[in-house]
């Protein structure tokens, strides 16, 4: 089964848990919604993310685990069941903290700042009367009402959806409902000033004079009674559920893969239930649904604030005074609008430091390559795109214009498998060559070649990244963009699109290294290097930034180069199952977390080399799923400048004192602090002034004066 690492692998004590140390890594960004000094919106926003974080690793990992208890499939060195009880003692003590930080810090720091989400019993009289008649007249109509039956199924719950429901009372006997609060109904309902303020109050508003709201799943609540006449609503609360989310598709449907996408995407509706996130409210509610949805007590999760609070953030307009102030996104200093990519880059190779650096010039290549008449083909990948891609239009206007276009769209990134058809199909009708992925294996490699008529030849244009092609995530993750037109790694390009679109066997390549095929091997060969080249005289030197850390092979062979000595540093901003600080295995090891106003995605590999030093970029973590099966790319940056540029840049994550954590042998994190007399340092906001100094500089200082061009025969006012 895909996306399931090494739960065929026994617990060992030179390993951390994979799913605790996932749970780590939620608290530590529950940490940063903890930080007092943050503005209210940064704090609501680092929760929220908590939240969809819960659901994704709910619907997935421990979905993965309840299914290996119900089928017995526990390995003999680990009990599930107990892992099980640890993950949810875990999740619900990040969770209750979150609650916590929700109700008493930041809904009132949001109302000291002028923004007012208000609960039931904070309406009062005038804005029940408001938020009542627009549930009668706006509300009322659409919602559907509907029986729970003691010796039924309940009716059809989607998985994350938000649904009220109520214990009715009606001449001593009870019964149970509920309502599905449609999609199609604002979340959030902004209350007129004359009911939004106390007399004489002036509080901030937004942007549109709002500054006061209620959430549409309270007007549920509140005035459901409406669609129950004849009956008292006893008691009520809200709730999701989370479904089984980790099943695949079925490989052997090559002929209709969409069809069986199509029904995958149905399954998920009727998968198995996995947890429930309730409101505070109803014992007698909340067991009820529990014994239908056969949740045992461990699966639910009481929480009191707001339910998939992320939608909310992201409907939450204006309030700037209580967001951080924006982060400038750079323009690149060797890039210009007066040039185009492919010239530019055929002078010297172009790396972007995303979102320090615009994702413009990549939506520009391909929008440039779509337009030029030079331009005969154009092969790329596509993992995750955003809702409204320019990369889409440019690759179909490309293929309408009569280019040779070929996209591998992977159909199974996870959760964005609708998305991804419906591009898919799009990208058909325009004429492009649609390769739906490989069988068995995720393509996650980010590749792109333009293939452009020059001097009786054919000229490659290579775009290579660690992160998608998606111009909306491309403003909050970090990542590198790199652009080349050197020969040796547009011919391995070739082959690679070779292998995922045709029937070729994985071929021998000179600088680019593909998974499943070779890179784990090459990994695996490079920390040997560096073990026989260290000395105690001059130890090697391994440094590495990836999200995850949990191949067993991989990490038994840094425990083997930490115990001969060679010197290893860490960036892992999620899982990591290395244990450091280990004597006699890994105490050369250091292992950090950067949790930041940037999502850090992007994934660096250097290597001291005996003083050769090498660097490489890649889009696999170092997890089996990564390694072995996937599509996957590593590739090197052979630009002296570049190489020197991002050797620094890495080493800058392991100087942060003020939002780093750091791993212990315990599996301790601990936030990093200034010591004493030692001067703060933020590696985002240092890449952040690189940008802006770099951008400076290339504009040339400002003048001092104006100059005033005249033409030499002037003498004089004319006319």
């Amino acid at each position: 089964m895909e996306e399931r690492d090494q739960q065929d692998i026994p617990a060992s004590p030179a390993l951390f848990n994979r799913e605790l140390s996932w749970l780590d890594f939620n608290e530590r960004v529950l940490g940063e919604g903890l930080r007092e000094e943050l503005p209210p919106l940064e704090r609501f926003k680092f929760l929220s993310i908590v939240s969809s974080n819960f659901d994704e690793f709910f619907m997935v990992r421990v979905a993965a685990l309840k299914r290996a208890i119900l089928t017995g499939g526990d390995p003999t060195d680990q009990n599930f069941g107990d892992l099980l009880e640890q993950i949810c003692q875990k999740a619900r003590r990040i969770s209750r903290r979150q609650s916590e930080a929700f109700m008493s810090e930041v809904l009132p720091s949001l109302a000291l700042g002028g923004l007012r989400i208000l609960s039931p019993r904070e309406w009062t009289a005038q804005q029940r009367e408001y938020l009542e008649s627009l549930f009668v007249r706006e509300v009322y109509p659409l919602l559907t009402p509907l029986r729970v039956e003691e010796a039924s199924a309940l009716p059809s719950i989607d998985s994350h959806s938000l649904y009220g429901a109520f214990l009715l009372g009606n001449e001593g006997e009870e019964q149970y409902s509920i309502i599905r609060i449609p999609q199609s109904l604002e979340r959030v309902i902004w209350l007129p000033k004359e009911t939004a303020y106390p007399q004489g109050s002036e509080l901030a508003l937004d942007g549109s004079g709002h500054s006061t709201c209620a959430l549409i799943e309270d007007l549920v609540q509140v005035f459901g009674a409406y669609l129950y006449p004849g009956y008292t609503i006893k008691e009520s609360l809200v709730f999701k559920v989370n479904r089984d989310a980790d099943f695949s598709v079925d490989e052997e449907r090559d002929e209709d893969f969409i069809e069986a996408m199509a029904e995958l995407l149905e399954n998920r509706g009727r998968s198995m239930p996995v947890r429930m996130v309730y409101s505070p409210g109803s014992s007698k509610v909340r067991d009820c649904l529990a014994g239908h949805l056969a949740l045992e007590e461990q699966d639910l999760f009481e929480f009191e604030g707001p339910l998939n609070p992320g939608e909310l953030y992201e409907l939450i307009t204006g309030f700037d005074h209580l967001r951080e102030k924006p982060w400038r996104i750079y323009q690149h200093p060797a890039l210009s609008e007066d040039q185009s990519i492919c010239d530019r880059i055929s002078q010297e190779d172009i790396l972007l430091h995303l979102p320090y650096h615009s994702f413009d010039p990549v939506m520009r290549f391909f929008q440039e390559a779509a337009k030029d008449p030079q331009v005969a083909a154009i092969k790329t990948t596509l993992y995750r795109t955003s809702g409204d891609s320019p990369i889409i239009r440019a690759l179909e206007q490309a293929s309408l214009a009569g280019k040779h276009v070929t996209a591998v769209v992977e159909l199974k990134a996870r959760f964005d498998e609708g998305r991804n058809i419906s591009w898919a199909h799009r990208l058909e009708r325009a004429g492009v060559i649609v390769v739906y992925g490989l069988a068995w294996l995720k393509v996650h490699a980010k590749a792109t070649i333009v293939m452009r008529r020059e001097h009786d030849r054919i000229k490659r244009y290579v775009h290579l990244s660690t992160g998608n092609y998606n111009d909306k995530t491309a403003r909050y993750y970090e990542d590198y963009s790199y652009f080349t037109a050197r020969e040796d790694i547009a011919y391995d390009a070739g082959l690679l699109f070779n292998m995922i679109t045709g029937y070729s066997a994985g071929q021998p390549m000179e600088k680019l290294c593909v998974a499943p095929t070779a890179l784990k091997r090459r990994l695996l060969e490079l920390i040997t290097r560096e073990i026989n080249r260290s000395s105690p005289e001059a130890p090697g030197k391994i440094m590495a930034k990836m999200n995850a850390l949990a191949d067993p092979e991989v990490i038994r062979a840094l425990y083997k180069a930490s115990q001969e000595g060679v010197k290893i540093h860490l960036s892992v901003r999620g899982i990591c199952m290395l244990i450091p600080g280990i004597k006699g295995l890994s105490e050369n090891i250091q292992v950090v977390s950067i949790i930041d106003h940037y999502l850090e995605h992007s994934r660096m590999y250097y290597f001291a080399n005996g003083g050769t030093e090498e660097l490489y970029l890649s889009s696999a973590d170092w997890m089996t799923r990564n390694l072995e099966r996937r599509v996957e790319l590593m590739f090197p940056v052979l630009q002296d400048n570049l190489r020197r540029s991002l050797i620094e840049n890495l080493s800058m994550y392991f100087r942060d004192n003020e939002h780093a954590w750091v791993l212990d042998e315990r599996g301790t994190w601990t936030r990093q602090e200034p010591a004493g007399g030692e001067e703060p340092f933020r590696v985002q906001a240092h890449f952040l002034s690189q940008a802006a100094k770099a951008q400076a500089e290339h504009s040339g200082p400002a003048r001092g004066e104006f100059i005033v061009r005249r033409s030499p025969a002037s003498t004089g006012f004319s006319g």
